[in-house]
């Protein structure tokens, strides 16, 4: 009796994916890590392991033809309250009325300092908070007069620019000691003398007066100060910088103590530009305290900073500036490390392309002396610079850069945060002029196409191909998301602005069906798998089974793409069985029944036969569904050699 063999079934294998990292745009998809993504436009991180469709945006405001160049926010912690200031075209709004009108048509930067707002734009320094609404000279001393009404309104820094005190104990015909260095954003000084109680005559230290009204005050003999003034009490020569008065003033009715003092106004050229044309700030002291505004970004300095006064935005000494390296490398922007602070250049100082200063107290005031450089990569961009979690990030031509604190005694300064996106970031168009901002555990970087990428501060992978970084944040990418500028509301929410003259909020409640759309449009999302080809490449592969977990939602769900010799095709649709039923929410045409609100598995039987490779895409383009990806498998078997 003859006997009969049945063949045996090929193995049956499986493909499980249970942690879902980020993008991997570096790599071919044939190897990227099955943990990751070489496409997965508008996905990000829900929890750690898992990912999801990002939240849409609503418009909430609109300046028509005016591009967004910068939202500066005014908050009172007494009060709890902000104010809002958005910088479009070239004009400057709040509660959108024009409060200014002569700003540059470029971005702009703002830093809240000592309860006012200052805003640089590259054109003219301006600042906004209360002031006085009476027009009262900048430098008034006396404290026993009434306090004056004030009202919150924008002005240069010109206009309330602090008056220094440049000499004191001068003589009517010269010498003194110097007390304050002139200010560059102001033009008015004072001299203070010791009259000699015969002098009518008074020589100032500078010559060619503007025509300001020139302001005297003299001590009587009773210890008090009383204004003179100009035309009755004495007669200015602006020519020759001199004072003459009527009347001699007496000696001092206390001995060694000057009792003349002298306020007049001297423009020089170019001294109030030199911060007026600043649009990189810094905050930054000694002891690394923030009490001093550094500001560079000068195209007439560009290895240049200045510095004002500690707790006064209003005072910028003309001898308080570095420069910094050579003037054919400019400085790009800054870092604070520890207590030091690092201004990055740009790629021109022989790899020496950050310098570090420390702020350390001298005789009379403070200094910040060059400590050292570090060797690196030069910064591109002045509006990429960024802390994620303590970690200062900034964008150069090859990636996202970092500097860590024990990177300071070292030869080399920069390791790479951003290997997953590097070739995608670098290819994009103007990435000097790309745009970042840290929201929650997140940088963002913006390029101006509608591209924004993300890197993660929750997820970090130790990356075998890039060994002089010691790890990788886990990327993403957002689509359609036009952002110039970024910032968030009091409620946390991100905001952002475009070159349209749109402002945009992001939807924050992830539960809300109504929170996926960007502004009335359905969000493409989609997960990509890396190129699947089992355990020997030259086998066939038949895939017989796909099996994933959605997020639970009142709508949503997923449709199954396979990509087989370059090709996409649709393989699969979940229809309504990932949804749950909930009468606040109907959708007659994709509605379920079902009021289980858990994790949903979903799939089925499939067919693709006899390829050596397949990738599979997980896609969600309806509007107003969330689309979350917690689990996914895959089950094939291989037999035979693949032939093409």
């Amino acid at each position: 009796m003859g006997r009969f063999s049945v063949p045996s079934s090929p193995a049956r294998n499986v493909v499980k994916i249970e942690t879902f990292k980020g993008v991997d745009l570096n790599s071919s998809p044939s190897n990227v890590e099955i943990t990751r993504s070489p496409n997965a436009p508008n996905m990000m991180r829900d929890v750690p392991g898992k990912v999801r469709k990002r939240q849409g945006y609503e418009r909430i405001a609109q300046f028509s033809g005016k591009r967004i160049n910068g939202v500066h926010i005014l908050r009172s912690a007494e009060k709890n309250e902000e104010k809002v200031l958005i910088h479009a075209g070239d004009s400057l709004y709040l509660e959108g009325k024009a409060i200014y009108t002569a700003m540059a048509d470029e971005r702009s930067v703002g830093r809240q300092f000592y309860g006012k707002l200052f805003i640089f734009d590259g054109k003219k320094a301006l600042c906004y908070g209360e002031f006085e609404t009476e027009e009262t000279a900048a430098a008034e001393t006396e404290t026993d007069k009434e306090e004056k009404p004030k009202a919150f309104m924008v002005k240069p820094l010109e206009d309330a620019a602090y008056i220094p005190t440049v000499i004191i104990s001068r003589k009517p015909t010269g010498g003194g000691t110097t007390l304050e260095p002139l200010n560059l954003i102001g033009r008015k000084w004072k001299e203070s003398f010791l009259s000699d109680g015969t002098a009518k005559v008074y020589q100032l230290t500078a010559k060619d007066l503007d025509a300001d009204k020139v302001t005297v005050r003299i001590m009587t003999k009773e210890g008090e100060w009383t204004e003179k003034k100009e035309g009755t009490d004495f007669t200015v020569d602006r020519k020759k910088g001199t004072v003459t008065f009527t009347t001699a003033p007496g000696a001092s009715p206390v001995v060694g103590y000057d009792n003349v003092e002298i306020t007049a106004a001297k423009t020089r050229k170019g001294y109030a530009d030199k911060i007026n044309k600043c649009k990189i700030i810094s905050l930054f002291g000694v002891n690394g305290a923030m009490d001093r505004m550094f500001l560079s970004g000068n195209p007439d300095f560009p290895n240049r900073d200045w510095y004002c006064k500690m707790a006064d935005g209003f005072f910028w000494g003309d001898l308080w500036y570095s420069t910094l390296g050579q003037d054919g490398s400019a400085i790009v922007g800054y870092s604070i490390i520890n207590d030091r602070l690092a201004a990055h250049k740009s790629d021109a100082e022989e790899g020496r392309n950050v310098i570090l200063r420390k702020g350390e107290m001298g005789e009379k005031d403070a200094t910040f002396p060059i400590i050292g450089t570090l060797t690196g990569r030069g910064a591109l961009g002045s509006h990429t610079f960024g802390y994620l979690g303590s970690e200062p990030l900034f964008l150069t031509d090859i990636g996202i850069m970092a500097i860590t604190a024990a990177d300071l005694t070292g030869e080399k300064y920069s390791q790479s945060r951003s290997y997953y996106i590097d070739n995608a970031l670098t290819a994009e168009k103007g990435l000097a002029d790309a745009y970042a901002y840290i929201w929650r555990d997140f940088y963002l970087i913006s390029t101006g196409g509608g591209r924004v990428y993300l890197l993660d501060g929750l997820q970090k992978s130790y990356e075998r191909d890039n060994p002089y970084s010691s790890f990788q944040y886990e990327c993403y990418v957002w689509e359609n998301v036009p952002a110039r500028v970024f910032w968030e509301d009091k409620e946390g929410r991100l905001c952002f602005g475009d070159a349209e003259g749109n402002l945009f909020r992001f939807f924050d409640d992830v539960t809300n069906q109504k929170s996926y759309n960007d502004n009335g449009r359905a969000i493409s999302a989609r997960w990509d798998t890396a190129e699947l080809s089992g355990k020997l490449f030259y086998k066939n592969k038949n895939f017989r089974r796909l099996d994933f977990v959605l997020a639970p939602a009142i709508a949503t769900g997923a449709k199954v793409f396979a990509q087989v010799k370059g090709v996409w095709s649709e393989i699969f649709d979940s229809g309504a069985r990932a949804m749950y039923f909930d009468f606040t929410h109907i959708n007659w045409e994709r509605i379920n029944f079902s009021t289980d609100d858990t994790p949903r598995t979903i799939g089925g039987k499939i067919k693709i036969k006899k390829v050596d490779k397949v990738a599979f895409s997980l896609r969600n383009e309806q509007l107003n569904e969330p689309f979350g990806i917690y689990s996914l498998a895959m089950e094939y078997t291989e037999n035979g050699n693949y032939k093409g």
